[in-house]
């Protein structure tokens, strides 16, 4: 009976394994064009998004005064949580050998980045990370940018789809770690709303 659990896991793996190795070779190779390779290349790296956060940043020191500091430290402690809980937690305890490591699937890849490391597959720390921030940045800006908001989240799903493209990351490995990432941006957004209060202009 101790073994039990491990036999279901390894069960329900053998069940996910093809589906998600079907998914990731279609992407991979029968969906991609010389466009979307440069896209993923530049679209997955964090320097490329480092525009992006300037621009939030002044925003919301526009909008929100001294009370956009808060703001700043909310956003650092959703992505510090999510990368934590994904990178620290989940993958020291549920070991999936990554796509473009794994003998059988490799040879199936067009592996055109220079990026493949050996820690867990599960979950994506990406996709967690970048959706959190997405749920936090759409829950605590949208009263000032309005329906803009919702590109947050074509954001993160363009970062976390382009690690399936890569071949680091398999498609659930992608849909559990986004799911994660907006349970803790809605969390911590909440949070910030409990103590902080929603942030208007001011």
């Amino acid at each position: 009976m101790i073994f039990y659990p491990l036999a279901v896991l390894l069960t329900f793996w053998q069940h996910i394994q093809p589906v998600d190795q079907w998914l990731i070779t279609h992407i991979n190779q029968n969906w991609s064009s010389p466009f979307f390779d440069t896209v993923v290349l530049y679209s997955r790296e964090t320097y490329t998004w480092i525009p992006l956060y300037v621009f939030l940043l002044f925003v919301s020191i526009l909008n929100f005064g001294t009370r956009a500091w808060y703001w700043v430290i909310g956003g650092a402690l959703t992505a510090a949580l999510s990368d934590l809980i994904s990178s620290q937690v989940i993958k020291e305890h549920i070991l999936r050998v990554r796509p473009c490591q794994d003998p059988t699937v490799y040879p199936l890849l067009r592996i055109f980045i220079n990026y493949c490391p050996t820690s867990s597959s599960f979950t994506s720390s990406h996709a967690t990370t970048y959706f959190a921030q997405a749920v936090f940045f759409f829950l605590t800006l949208r009263p000032v940018i309005g329906r803009w908001a919702w590109l947050f989240f074509a954001w993160a799903a363009l970062i976390s789809y382009s690690q399936i493209y890569a071949g680091v990351h398999y498609p659930f490995d992608i849909l559990c770690g986004a799911i994660m990432g907006c349970g803790i941006g809605f969390l911590v957004a909440k949070l910030f709303h409990r103590q902080i209060g929603q942030l208007t202009v001011s």
